[in-house]
């Protein structure tokens, strides 16, 4: 493990600690919506608390591993490891369990009919699960070679979703009011934008490339996955929040069991 500067080693420490609170904070802010939604919306707002619930717990014990592998030297100048390994692999652990929640999250938004739902759902969580497992070994290798290859290959599954979910938001959007519209384009901006901020983190993190090298590396692999994490789980879920609230109340519902039971 390389040598890290005092301000290399804050800027992660810091990033995992926002996340870690992002993540936890988020949690309770959909458990207390839930409430707030009418009950066809409440398992969207469930699947956003699992994830940023996941991601808390696994962003805690990244942040703990990473404060164990490195200690500040003797001379107070900079950051040496500790020979505790940092165990990066619970970023991907938390991506196998989260990834295909956010997709499930987001079909459950839709209210789409169950026949049509339940296969869409399958194929897509099948299809993350792929992204995940097919990027891992790049991530763990030194050869820039065995990086791309495997890169490529996790980004295949990764187009098929972004394909099938922007097709199916787009259908989504018929018939909605102008608010709902324009909650739904921005999910899709969203989307597209924090999904497609993955790659480009991964590719900084091998530096053989030449992008980054050395500690930079590693610190930018840090730092580029957290920002990412915070808004693809936080501000996925804030907007799937917002999309529940605005089509509930297009289509005049209440949150109060009353109504439910009533409907």
């Amino acid at each position: 493990m390389q040598e890290l500067s005092l301000g290399q080693f804050g800027l992660v420490y810091n990033m995992l600690s926002l996340a870690t609170a992002a993540m936890f904070g988020s949690f309770i802010f959909f458990i207390l919506g839930r409430s707030q939604v009418s009950f066809r919306f409440r398992p969207a707002l469930v699947m956003s608390a699992l994830v940023v619930g996941i991601a808390g717990y696994h962003y805690w014990r990244i942040f703990n591993s990473w404060d164990g592998a490195y200690e500040i030297n003797a001379a107070g100048t900079a950051y040496v490891a500790t020979g505790k390994p940092f165990n990066d692999a619970y970023r991907y652990v938390d991506w196998l369990l989260t990834v295909p929640l956010l997709v499930a999250e987001l079909i459950a938004v839709m209210t789409l009919p169950k026949g049509k739902s339940g296969p869409m759902m399958g194929k897509l969580i099948i299809a993350s699960a792929l992204m995940i497992a097919l990027g891992y070994p790049g991530e763990v290798t030194n050869d820039m070679t065995t990086a791309l290859v495997w890169g490529t290959l996790s980004s295949i599954p990764f187009a098929y979703i972004l394909y099938v979910l922007w097709g199916e938001l787009s259908k989504a959007t018929a018939g909605e009011s102008p608010e709902v519209n324009v909650l739904f384009r921005n999910t899709k901006l969203l989307l597209i934008g924090t999904w497609g901020f993955y790659p480009i983190t991964y590719l900084l993190g091998i530096e053989s490339l030449g992008l980054v090298s050395g500690a930079d590396a590693l610190v930018s692999l840090q730092v580029g996955y957290s920002i990412a994490d915070i808004a693809a789980k936080c501000g996925y879920g804030l907007m799937i929040y917002a999309i529940a609230k605005a089509r509930m109340e297009a289509a005049g519902e209440s949150a109060d069991p009353a109504f439910a039971k009533a409907a």
